[in-house]
């Protein structure tokens, strides 16, 4: 996950779907399920697709539909699609996936989604034993472990690699024959199994089966690798589970609000975090607005609970993508204004509850706080979905320079004044958990907030962070 400077807002790093069977259209599926999956990365697009025979990839800079003006025109038997933000290497069309390479057990491709933590530890490895990286992300670490594999089939070579990676990593491989989806031992990122029409489908989640009309088969579990051949598909524990640690952002943030994580509902989950900010806070006022769209589900969650009617009163220009070129920092107020507009007539004379779902860096939040009291709102009183980020992540959330965060050198009553806003109200961590009613506490990452990381981290913290670590 990046971070996003227009928006304040964390970006999760990527989404990955693959396909095994005989659809009319593969292509097609394929370029419906990266739509869906769209919000989780917006940097790049690509699919790889085989005819059991010949395996090819198409990738390219942008969104989904800017890539594929004309999808491949073959027939295809297994295909696997990724859309990328980056964490781990520079935004470049060399870095984009699902990787392609080709060596003496056959080609294989991978798309992967996640960050693995020693990969620079191995990667310098292979480089000393004479491999070749045209890359500078940690994805292209994995399939040189697969391919340097002395083990005989490609399910044990795919175990024996993965038990040398640590972090985070939800992976769809493609060869000839076989799908293949693997979820670290941590289930740090969503992974999910769906049918259509009896061919199988892998897919970070489960809105991009609800898109191409796949029923919802399961989750894949942490530390399991699924395999998808003619005979059907099996599983295999290639590790055991570990504390499960799903990112606690998938709920909070990073999800669509359509999907279902581990059997939790996110805009349920969402619409309860608006509930308990408003048990929480106590905040009153003359409406409830949200940062469209991230906060809009808690907003009406507060606005259910506090009895206070939800109005938008922000307006998001919805025909601009997450990123765009703004050369200088003079033009970065114009930035948020391109992207939301506060509506006068709703917001002027009245006191506003604006909710949103987190606060990083605090200054697009005052921006935002400016412009709706500019547009005449007597009092803004903010509310957040999600704890105070003050420490770094380091499994897909590209906040490794805890210096950035504003949480972590400033106390609430300090970020209130940063950004200028009446009353400001974090969730708390236990308001959070009971958001969350099918999921266990135990069974959630929550290191962004409390520093208990549950899986190994660099052990050298670098200036630049570890972004760019290969470059």
């Amino acid at each position: 996950m990046v971070y996003d400077n227009e928006s304040d807002k964390l970006r999760e790093e990527c989404g990955v779907f693959g396909v095994y069977g005989e659809l009319d259209n593969m292509p097609l599926s394929i370029y419906w399920g990266l739509f869906a999956l769209q919000h989780r990365g917006q940097e790049s697009a690509g699919m790889a697709l085989t005819d059991g025979d010949y395996m090819d990839v198409h990738r390219g800079m942008g969104l989904v539909g800017e890539v594929f003006h004309e999808l491949p025109d073959k027939p295809s038997r297994i295909g696997i699609g990724h859309v990328r933000y980056s964490t781990t290497g520079s935004s470049l069309l060399a870095n984009t996936q699902p990787l392609l390479v080709r060596f003496a057990g056959g080609p294989i491709s991978l798309a992967h989604n996640g960050n693995l933590t020693n990969a620079l530890e191995i990667r310098e490895r292979l480089e000393q034993s004479g491999s070749v990286f045209q890359t500078s992300i940690d994805s292209e670490v994995v399939v040189n472990l697969i391919a340097r594999s002395g083990r005989a089939t490609i399910e044990e070579k795919i175990t024996e690699s993965v038990l040398q990676i640590q972090g985070a990593y939800c992976l769809v491989i493609m060869t000839r024959d076989k799908l293949i989806g693997v979820r670290d031992p941590h289930g740090f990122r969503p992974l999910c199994i769906g049918k259509l029409n009896g061919s199988w489908i892998i897919s970070s989640e489960s809105c991009a089966l609800d898109t191409v009309g796949a029923e919802f088969v399961r989750d894949v579990e942490p530390g399991e690798m699924v395999v998808i051949d003619e005979t059907g598909l099996k599983s295999y524990r290639f590790a055991p589970q570990d504390k499960k640690a799903l990112c606690i952002f998938e709920y909070i943030y990073f999800a669509r609000p359509d999907s279902v994580i581990d059997g939790q509902s996110v805009y349920q989950a969402r619409l309860a975090m608006g509930r308990q900010l408003a048990r929480e806070s106590g905040f009153k006022a003359d409406m409830v607005i949200s940062v469209p769209d991230s906060g809009t589900a808690a907003a009406i969650g507060f606005s259910y609970e506090a009895g206070i009617p939800y109005a938008e009163g922000l307006i998001k220009n919805r025909y601009i993508g997450r990123t765009f070129i703004q050369p200088e920092q003079k033009k970065r107020d114009l930035g948020v204004r391109i992207k939301l507009n506060a509506v006068k007539s709703i917001v002027n004379n009245k006191s506003i509850v604006l909710v949103d779902d987190s606060i990083v860096r605090g200054t697009t939040s005052g921006k935002i706080v400016r412009m709706l009291k500019e547009a005449g709102a007597k009092e803004i009183h903010m509310c957040v979905s999600s704890p105070p980020i003050s420490f770094p992540c380091y499994y897909g959330i590209d906040t490794s320079i805890r210096k950035e965060l504003i949480a972590s050198s400033k106390a609430v009553e300090e970020i209130r004044q940063f950004i200028g806003a009446d009353s400001l109200h974090y969730i708390s961590l236990e308001g959070l958990y009971q958001s969350l009613s099918d999921v266990k506490y135990d069974d959630m990452c929550y290191a962004c907030f409390n520093s208990r990381y549950p899986a190994d981290i660099p052990c050298e913290h670098r200036e630049g962070g570890e972004k760019y670590v290969f470059e």
